[in-house]
């Protein structure tokens, strides 16, 4: 179990989801919470997702644009997979 002392870690991944230590409860702007157990999960930020809130890597289906124009994803499965 997570200490509550320790401060809870995100990461942001580039056109990508948002990385969260787990467990977690997600409310929705709806007031619906969905809770996951996962020592990581990813929360969508693209909203494609069919799992919503949790990122199932629809977004690499259409690749955000980059500063290069290449189109690129940054995220990796593992990161990417944090389904509940």
């Amino acid at each position: 179990m997570r200490d509550n002392a320790d401060p809870r870690r995100v990461r942001l991944e580039r056109n990508g989801p948002l990385l969260v230590e787990g467990p977690v409860t997600v409310t929705g702007h709806d007031g619906v919470a969905v809770t996951s157990e996962r020592f990581m999960v990813a929360v969508c930020t693209c909203r494609r997702s069919r799992r919503y809130p949790w990122c199932d890597t629809s977004h690499r289906s259409r690749p955000a644009r980059t500063e290069t124009g290449t189109g690129t994803d940054t995220a990796t499965d593992a990161e990417a997979g944090g389904a509940a």
